[in-house]
């Protein structure tokens, strides 16, 4: 049985690292920014709901935009999109970040 070699095995590695979510966070963070919410809420919302939610829900998020506006209306969006685990996993992303709770946002 040959032996793998060590590039190939640092390699896997590193494309293990590079999952989905992790690629995704910068498109969620633009996302959220441009659904009206603040830098320092999008940037710690995003860290949160990348690890928690599929690239599919991931990609509803980014049908909403709008102006300027506070988390609750957001989640009042997202809320009409009628995926429940979406709302529950923004809901709590929001409140972490907004009371600072979450680690991210530390």
């Amino acid at each position: 049985m040959r032996r793998v070699a060590p590039a190939v095995l640092v390699f896997a590695i590193a494309a293990g690292a590079c999952t989905p979510s992790k690629l995704a966070y910068g498109k969620v963070r633009s996302a959220l920014v441009d659904a009206g919410l603040s830098d320092a809420n999008a940037a710690c919302m995003a860290e949160r709901m990348t690890d928690r939610l599929t690239l599919g829900q991931l990609q509803r998020l980014q049908s909403l935009q709008a102006p300027k506006r506070g988390l609750s209306d957001y989640v009042l969006t997202v809320r009409r999109l009628g995926d429940a685990e979406l709302l529950g996993v923004t809901t709590s992303a929001a409140a972490l970040c907004a009371t600072g709770f979450a680690p991210e946002k530390k």
